[in-house]
């Protein structure tokens, strides 16, 4: 649902203490941004934080006044040590109760998996006043209160989440890219990345140096809302790099 040419943006919070302790890889960050890109949604700061009612508070209440979403996956399941709901709930001042949508959605899902207990019961808690996210993958519902989008911390039912919101959140132009990549050292071309930068000002020029093949080289991602202006830099800089004698390969090395 794009609107305007406004920049709506938006925040993620990793929540687990394996994400910190490095048991468990993140794959959440990429895919939350890559999918909010496409919603014209930018997505500005990540925070990792421990199974702690405090630091989920402090991150929750500092990062959805800052940004037009919050995001958050990791701590929604039906052990113990699964905080996230609770925490949130303090944050936001209401009382966490048991969703009779998702209590429901559980027993359906439940009835030939070994009945509702009181764990499975757990992932049907949730803010008071919240709504559900729906998930065809594993039943448990995850939940949306006000600009807080509370996920699962499990990729695959994450994506299946952000493809249950999609079209649902207002958001600007989506933000477009174009890659070249040249063989040169960042510090020989520095002058002419500002500068081109500085001529089209709705453009954006990210530089990303890696050293292979025994040389140094460097993929430029030059990024905008105006597909026009990013043809036109693209353009102005590949001529800037040939003019140096450094030949521009479209797409990145």
């Amino acid at each position: 649902m794009a609107s305007s040419s406004r920049i709506y943006t938006a925040a993620l919070v990793v929540i687990g203490d394996e994400i910190l302790s490095g048991r468990t890889h993140d794959r959440n960050i990429a895919q939350v941004a890559s999918w909010l890109q496409v919603q014209g949604i930018r997505l500005r700061e990540v925070r990792v934080v421990a199974d702690d009612t405090a630091a989920i508070v402090e991150a929750v209440n500092t990062l959805r006044a800052r940004h037009d979403y919050l995001f958050t996956t990791g701590g929604i399941g039906p052990t113990h040590d699964d905080i996230t709901v609770d925490a949130i709930a303090e944050a936001l001042q209401v009382p966490v109760i048991v969703h009779p949508e998702a209590r429901a959605i559980l027993e359906n899902y439940y009835q030939t998996r070994g009945g509702l207990t009181e764990a499975r019961l757990r992932m049907a808690r949730a803010p008071a006043g919240a709504s559900l996210i729906p998930n065809r993958y594993s039943g448990a519902p995850g939940i949306h209160h006000g600009n807080v989008f509370i996920m699962a911390g499990v990729p695959s039912i994450t994506a299946g989440m952000l493809d249950a919101l999609s079209g649902q959140l207002e958001g600007g132009a989506m933000l477009l890219s174009e890659t070249i990549g040249c063989w040169v050292g960042e510090s020989e071309v520095a002058d002419l990345l500002r500068e081109t930068e500085h001529a089209f000002h709705t453009c954006q020029i990210g530089s990303y140096p890696f050293w292979a093949e025994g040389r140094t080289g460097a993929n430029f991602v030059i990024r905008s809302v105006d597909a026009d202006d990013l043809a036109a830099c693209a353009r102005a800089l590949v001529q800037g790099l040939e003019a140096l004698g450094k030949p521009a390969v479209a797409g990145g090395i």
